[in-house]
C-alpha cells in the first residue's frame, strides 16, 4: 500500500467526493482524520473507513471557523504526531444571480471555500515545514476555470483556490511541500443531483466523453497527486472534466 504511514486530513468527507477522497486513501493505507460540519456525519466515513481495515477518527469541524481549525490540527498533533496529506475539499454553494445575490450568500461561500481552504493549509504547513515534506491537495472546480451563470461566488472561490495553490506551492516547494489543485467538472454528488433534468441534458452536451463524472474519479486524481508519482508535480491544476474544459 503505497500510501502506508501516512498521516492525511480530509476535510468536508461525510459525502461526495470528499468520502470518496477519503476511502481512496485509507485503501491505499494512509490513517486519517476526516472532517464534516457534525460529528455524525463525519463519524459514518471513519466507521466505513474502520470497517474495512483502515484507521480513520472523525472531527467535528466549521473549516471558516478558525477556532475549528485550531482544534482539528491541535487533534492532528495529539493522535498523529504530524501530517503527510491535506486534502481540502470542503465547500459551499448558495448560487443566484449577480444582482439578487444577499451579502451573507457571497460571504458564506467565499468563507467556506477559500478562507478555508486558506486556515487549513496555514496550520498544516506548519506541520509539514518542520518534517521537510508534505502534499497538499486543493479541491477547486471547473467553473473557477471557466464560469457560470448564477454563481459568481462560488467561481470567485474557487478560482482563488488556483491562485491561492500556486502561490503556496511556490513559498514551500524547497521544503518538499507539493501544493496542487484537483479542478472537477459535473461530478454525481449530492452537489450535483439537484439540477433538473433539463440543465442536465444540456450540461452533459458540453462533455466530450458524454458522461458525468464520479467522486472516485476525483479521488484517483488526488491519490496520484499525493503518491510518489506525483511527487515532481506542484503548483498544477488537474482537470478531471471529460473535456469539458481544455
Amino acid at each position: 500500500m503505497n500510501l502506508s504511514g501516512k498521516k492525511a486530513v480530509v476535510t468536508g468527507a461525510s459525502r461526495g467526493i470528499g468520502r470518496a477522497v477519503a476511502l481512496k486513501l485509507a485503501a491505499e493505507g494512509a490513517e486519517l482524520i476526516v472532517t464534516a460540519t457534525s460529528l455524525e456525519r463525519a463519524s459514518r466515513t471513519a466507521d466505513e473507513i474502520v470497517a474495512m481495515g483502515g484507521r480513520a477518527l472523525p472531527c467535528k469541524a466549521d473549516v471558516s471557523v478558525v477556532a475549528d481549525v485550531d482544534a482539528l490540527f491541535h487533534m492532528v498533533v495529539k493522535e498523529f504526531g504530524g501530517i503527510d496529506i491535506l486534502v481540502n475539499n470542503a465547500g459551499i454553494t448558495r448560487d443566484g444571480l449577480l444582482m439578487r445575490m444577499k451579502d451573507e450568500d457571497w460571504s458564506a461561500v467565499v468563507d467556506v471555500n477559500l478562507k478555508g481552504t486558506f486556515y487549513c493549509t496555514r496550520e498544516a504547513v506548519k506541520l509539514m515545514a518542520k518534517a521537510k515534506s508534505g502534499r497538499i491537495v486543493n479541491i477547486s472546480s471547473v467553473v473557477g476555470q471557466m464560469g457560470n451563470l448564477g454563481q459568481a461566488n462560488y467561481c470567485a472561490s474557487k478560482a482563488g483556490i488556483i491562485g491561492f495553490t500556486k502561490a503556496v506551492a511556490r513559498e514551500y516547494a524547497k521544503r518538499n511541500i507539493t501544493v496542487n489543485a484537483v479542478a472537477p467538472g459535473f461530478i454525481e454528488t449530492d452537489m450535483t443531483g439537484v439540477l433538473a433534468e433539463n440543465i442536465r441534458e444540456e450540461l452533459l452536451k458540453q462533455i466530450p466523453v458524454n458522461r458525468f463524472g464520479t467522486p472516485e474519479d476525483i479521488a484517483n486524481a488526488v491519490y496520484f497527486l499525493v503518491s510518489d508519482m506525483g511527487g515532481y508535480i506542484t503548483g498544477h491544476v488537474l482537470s478531471v472534466n471529460g473535456g469539458m474544459h481544455m
